[in-house]
């Protein structure tokens, strides 16, 4: 099977040129993914304990601020300069691991599985929430078993506060019937229908409600983050997709969760899920069909699944079907550019903020705010549409000059971040630029560029 250094840089990673020491064949990515995380030694982020401190802050802040309106402004001003703090960490962390790690690959399904297990905070208590999800439930398991993988994120705090599941009590417990509340199915019904069966994936409505009845108990508080209480619980056993579970604390819900990791409609789901992110929109069967039966048989080991996936030939099609999301996009963009994760921890608020936070946004992609549960799209003309394509195009013609001193030569860079793709016709545009501004940005607005 061909192996193209170009097409495992854009597929697989953040681009060319590659970091030193990045694998770049099927068998040295897998053996990098099941070492120690270069990225996380690098950058350390924002963990759970820092987010449940956030809650704390801010309501020991809005606690001084009903002592007088001064106090009450002066706590609004506090509260939004820590998340905003907080945000801009989340940011260079994340950029800076895509831009320094060897790993790209690890880097990349970091990516995917935030957007799988996507969350959003609502507010000013929880910004750092979906950054922790990502620290400690989905770096240290995204080489594992899914189930471990599923049982991580579904028992976050960041996930129970974005679906509700926070506010869920059974109707029958002794809560429930004190307060005259009950069941919120969110986050029963994601688990099933994004993060686990997918739509049509063979549940009923009555499977939900039983897991929803499953799931009470699990709830958040600013003093503990992720707390079980019992008094919630929903007496009796509940019965989802045909088996019955039954006991104390969270161990049931464990035990639910990891029947539904290893269901063939989640192997399907999932796998074909993969294929579609990093391949193709419609992905070859074959190889839906080897990822999916590498999850059956293995059990949901995650490794074996990737193995399937990066050892199939249609993986390695030279074809360019996908496009570069505003994250992979600006990425790319200052690694060609020489931008080292160290310059980006470095910037202050505002280089910050005019060179990726305010540019994905109007690329239509905000960080860490997906439209909804199901994540980001994934067609190409959802990203290359006119006025994000505008923008692309603005940042490569003005931003280049703020972060490369000297720009580099264009005709060169088109080399060393095109690869293979540098053909005719963006040699020949590059070499008729007016400008070394003009040619760099011809380069990073090209589609040879944007498309991987």
């Amino acid at each position: 099977m061909p192996i193209n250094q170009t097409v495992a840089a854009f597929r697989f990673g953040f681009g060319l040129p590659l970091p030193k020491a990045a694998p770049a064949t099927p068998e040295a990515m897998l053996a990098a993914l099941a070492d120690p995380d270069p990225g996380a030694a690098l950058w350390p982020g924002i963990t759970t304990a820092d987010a449940v401190a956030q809650m704390q802050f801010v309501e020991a802040a809005r606690r001084r601020g009903k002592e007088s309106k001064e106090a009450f402004e002066m706590a609004g001003r506090e509260i939004g300069l820590y998340g905003m703090e907080l945000r801009d960490q989340s940011v260079k962390v994340a950029v800076a691991r895509a831009l320094d790690s060897p790993d790209g690959f690890r880097e990349r399904l970091v990516a995917f599985w935030a957007d799988h297990f996507t969350v959003v905070s609502k507010n000013q208590r929880t910004t750092a929430m979906p950054s922790a999800m990502v620290e400690d439930a989905i770096r240290p398991y995204l080489s594992g078993q899914f189930a471990d993988l599923l049982v991580a994120v579904t028992l976050h705090p960041a996930m129970l506060l974005y679906l509700n599941q926070d506010q869920s009590l059974g109707p029958g417990s002794k809560v429930g019937k004190a307060k005259g509340r009950g069941l919120n199915e969110n986050l029963a019904r994601e688990v099933m229908e994004l993060h686990t069966l997918g739509v049509g994936g063979g549940y009923s409505q009555a499977d939900v409600r039983e897991m929803a009845e499953l799931m009470t108990g699990l709830t958040v508080t600013t003093a503990d983050g992720f707390t079980f209480r019992e008094t919630w619980v929903e007496p009796g056993a509940e019965t989802v997709l045909g088996v019955t579970y039954d006991g104390k604390g969270t161990e049931p819900i464990i035990q639910a969760l990891r029947a539904l990791a290893v269901r063939p409609e989640t192997a399907e789901h999932i796998s074909r899920k993969l294929a579609v992110h990093f391949v193709s929109d419609d992905p070859d069967p074959d190889l839906v069909a080897a990822m999916s039966s590498a999850w059956r048989s293995s059990g949901g080991d995650l490794m074996a699944v990737y193995g399937a996936f990066l050892t199939h030939p249609s993986a390695w099609t030279l074809t360019a079907a996908k496009v570069r999301q505003p994250a992979e996009f600006l990425v790319a963009a200052l690694r060609g550019l020489g931008v080292t994760g160290a310059d980006v921890m470095a910037m202050d608020q505002k280089t910050l903020a005019r060179t990726v936070v305010r540019p994905m946004q109007a690329m239509g992609q905000p960080w860490q705010q997906a439209p909804g549960p199901n994540g980001w799209p994934e067609q190409p003309e959802k990203w290359i549409n006119p006025a994000h394509l505008a923008t692309r195009i603005a940042w490569s013609m003005a931003l280049p000059q703020r972060l490369a001193d000297p720009l580099p030569d264009p005709r060169a860079m088109a080399g060393t971040v095109l690869g293979d793709r540098a053909g005719e016709a963006i040699t020949l545009a590059v070499s008729r630029a007016e400008s070394v501004r003009e040619g760099v940005g011809l380069v990073l607005a090209s589609p040879e560029f944007n498309r991987r």
